[in-house]
């Protein structure tokens, strides 16, 4: 089992780091939607001497940009009170022109995967007035979704084929693409990474439209690790429908014996609190018990209060599962 922690603000310093990795974490995401690789150096450095000096050969993760939409940046942190209107495009929430032609009266926005929930009222000159159906704390460049669209991205935008050009002087030995649809995106990150010399990079595909879980049969081959990544794809599939989502795609890669990792809100709660919710190690343990061979932490260490505490939950949690685990295997034989 792996254990992945995702670097941010809340994680950056080599001692805390070192306790990580001491707690059982064996590699670290960088999400490349708000900051560069070469942005990221002295973080990157860090991580590294922190690896060193455990004397342990610690995976190092980029997340890509990839299709996934984004809201623009934003003067400061907005509260958006239910109730309340707000417009996106122009300067109050830039948002991508990709998403324009899709603001219809009554479509409804999904921020920050899902966290905040906006509805359109009505559209004037290009911009969308809607009314906060979810309020919340909005920041720059969170997600955005419209459920019910299709809105056709480029598999790897420019800021990718930067980052992607400069992976092997960063020492990235794992890449991850956003909302893989099928076969052809993952292809087209393979003769990246063959142009760019770095074929040994191991491949993670983010599932998390229903493009991609109705095309997972032909994903599979293509990648070394399929990403059950529930924020998006929790956006993408009414939220009650959503375990039944991760079952599915756990149950075909194990009868394609292709390795799955499980992402998004595994200990939410320990954004804030030193300690778990008993649902949230039971989600940990359900992972396990499924199949999956990996599982990862994001706001939890990248922004948390409490990142070593949350990483040491996460690998005891599944540490035990996984034990509970071998012991029904040996019932069954």
């Amino acid at each position: 089992m792996k254990y992945y922690g995702t670097l941010g603000p809340a994680c950056v310093s080599a001692d805390i780091l070192r306790r990580m990795m001491q707690a059982g974490m064996t590699g670290i995401r960088l999400n490349l939607s708000h900051k560069s690789l070469s942005e990221s150096r002295d973080w990157i450095d860090t991580y590294f001497e922190a690896a060193g000096k455990e004397g342990i050969q610690s995976d190092f993760m980029i997340d890509l940009m990839g299709p996934e939409l984004r809201i623009g940046v934003l003067p400061g942190e907005m509260v958006l009170a239910d109730g309340r209107k707000v417009i996106l495009g122009g300067r109050q929430i830039p948002v991508p022109n990709a998403v324009i032609p899709f603001l219809k009266e009554g479509q409804i926005v999904s921020l920050d995967d899902g966290k905040i929930e906006l509805g359109v009222e009505s559209i004037d000159n290009g911009k969308a007035v809607c009314r906060v159906l979810r309020g919340g704390r909005l920041t720059s460049r969170k997600s955005i979704a419209l459920p019910g669209c299709s809105i056709r991205q480029p598999v790897l935008t420019s800021m990718d084929h930067a980052n992607l050009s400069c992976a092997r002087e960063y020492g990235v030995t794992e890449v991850m693409l956003p909302f893989v649809r099928g076969k052809e995106d993952l292809q087209e990150l393979q003769e990246e990474l063959k142009k760019q010399g770095c074929e040994d990079i191991r491949i993670f595909a983010k599932i998390e439209n229903m493009e991609g879980v109705r095309n997972l049969k032909e994903i599979l081959p293509e990648c070394d690790t399929v990403v059950i990544a529930r924020g998006d794809l929790g956006n993408a599939v009414p939220l009650t429908e959503l375990p039944c989502i991760q079952d599915q795609i756990a149950e075909e890669c194990r009868s394609q014996d292709k390795k799955f990792m499980v992402v998004t809100q595994l200990l939410d709660s320990m954004i804030h609190h030193s300690y778990p919710t008993r649902a949230e190690v039971s989600d940990i343990f359900q992972a396990v018990m499924q199949g999956a061979s990996a599982l990862m932490l994001t706001g939890e260490t990248a922004m948390g209060r409490y990142p070593v505490e949350a990483m040491k939950v996460l690998t005891e949690t599944g540490s035990q599962a996984e034990k509970y685990l071998q012991i029904k295997l040996k019932k069954v034989q």
